[in-house]
């Protein structure tokens, strides 16, 4: 078995296990220490019948219309880790191993499914939907990190809206999914759902009473019947981390907000903003999603690593939304090593503006105590007055510009 997936955390609280009527998503991503992770938007688009999208490693049939995204992703892909749509749809997605073989031939990454379940899903569901899908038709697989040793894996992935949310866990082109309609639930690097199953690959138990993972008889439990036999050492460091998220959530049920979200991710004693060999957090997402669908839903980014040492910034979709080049990573085109044949022979900087002044910031001599006040003074104004904008108490300014702005004004503190 291939070496197992060191860490990521997705979270999510719905009424009444938020403080107010909003669900809230939040998801660290932990990847290799040096890679970057940018935000990207991408409007509403129109496309031409029979036009094809070229993913990660393989092109496929494009929708008719896409909605309008924002990402957070590792900048040498084409998917994104974790990310929201205009239709108040949040997915992040987590690497897991299973009894199923992972398939060494490229297809979609994980985290292509996250992207194209954004652009075409207008809900949780329908873009649990679409995923699964998408999987039956392309299936997964494709190395998921930018080096030229091997490194795959199958994947889970939470969906929220703003009424409720799906787990959906995969096993190759098998899944199955589990509904999440009230309180608190996270998910770890492993596979979570027993018999508690609210939909699943049609074909899910058959294959597995033909494999001899399942006697056909009593309950049935995805997680005991996929989940391998023998999981390697660190698979029981992501159950530890599970459980840390679990009791974090089951310690604020009843009373979460995105500040609270915020704090989860930065909790580094349960392993959750990771900082461990050659793995870290580099990039962390947290949402508001009103149950109110006249109220703005509001996600924040960091677009830099460890969220303990980073801000979170407001993004709202609106009519204009101003680009942020200064959270985009260069360009390479076709002789970008992720394109070129083989694979990954060589590295290139894909550092961008912010994430270039935050490192140059945090290792000056003058960083420390004070600066890391200040940032998160920033933050809290920041969190304070969208707050009372989400309750009517303030008009909301050009949405359009706020991420813009916010990035703007931390590049210029650090400078």
């Amino acid at each position: 078995m291939a070496e197992p997936p060191r860490s990521c955390d997705c979270f999510v609280s719905l009424p009444p296990g938020s403080k107010e009527n909003y669900v809230i998503f939040g998801k660290n991503s932990d990847r290799p220490r040096d890679e970057v992770q940018e935000v990207v938007f991408y409007p509403a688009s129109s496309h031409a019948p029979g036009s094809t999208v070229e993913c990660t490693y393989i092109s496929i049939p494009q929708a008719e219309h896409t909605h309008a995204v924002v990402l957070s992703r590792p900048a040498w892909l084409w998917g994104a880790e974790m990310g929201a749509n205009e239709r108040g749809v949040c997915i992040g997605n987590e690497a897991v191993w299973t009894k199923e073989p992972v398939d060494p031939e490229e297809a979609l990454l994980g985290m292509d499914l996250v992207r194209l379940g954004l652009e075409r899903g207008d809900s949780a569901w329908a873009a649990l939907n679409v995923i699964t899908g998408l999987l039956e038709q392309h299936g997964q697989g494709g190395a998921c990190r930018e080096t030229p040793e091997p490194f795959s894996y199958h994947n889970t992935f939470l969906l929220v809206d703003r009424q409720e949310a799906w787990v959906l866990e995969t096993a190759g082109k098998l899944w199955a999914a589990q509904k999440v309609t009230e309180g608190v639930k996270n998910i770890s690097n492993q596979l979570t759902i027993g018999s508690e199953i609210s939909a699943e690959h049609p074909a899910l138990r058959a294959v597995a009473q033909a494999q001899g993972w399942w006697s056909g008889d009593g309950d049935f439990s995805f997680s005991a019947v996929f989940s391998p036999e023998n999981p390697p050492a660190r698979m029981e460091m992501a159950k530890r981390r599970y459980m840390g998220g679990t009791a974090l959530l089951q310690q604020h049920n009843g009373s979460v907000t995105a500040e609270v979200m915020m704090s989860i991710l930065r909790d580094k004693a349960s392993g959750i903003c990771m900082d461990s060999e050659g793995f870290c957090t580099t990039g962390s997402m947290v949402s508001i999603l009103p149950l109110n669908p006249d109220v703005p839903c509001v996600h924040f980014f960091t677009a830099t690593p460890d969220p303990s040492r980073s801000v979170f910034k407001p993004f709202i979709f609106s009519e204009h939304v101003r680009p942020v080049s200064m959270v985009m990573s260069p360009q390479y085109g076709p002789d970008d090593p992720v394109r070129t044949q083989p694979r990954f022979q060589q590295q290139v900087d894909r550092k961008h503006q912010l994430y270039r002044a935050h490192q140059t910031a945090l290792t000056s001599p003058d960083a420390g105590v004070s600066l890391q006040e200040t940032m998160r003074y920033l933050e809290s104004q920041c969190l304070e007055e969208i707050e009372a904008m989400l309750r009517g108490e303030i008009q909301g300014q050009e949405l359009g510009d706020l991420f813009f702005d916010c990035v703007d004004t931390e590049i210029k503190f650090y400078q």
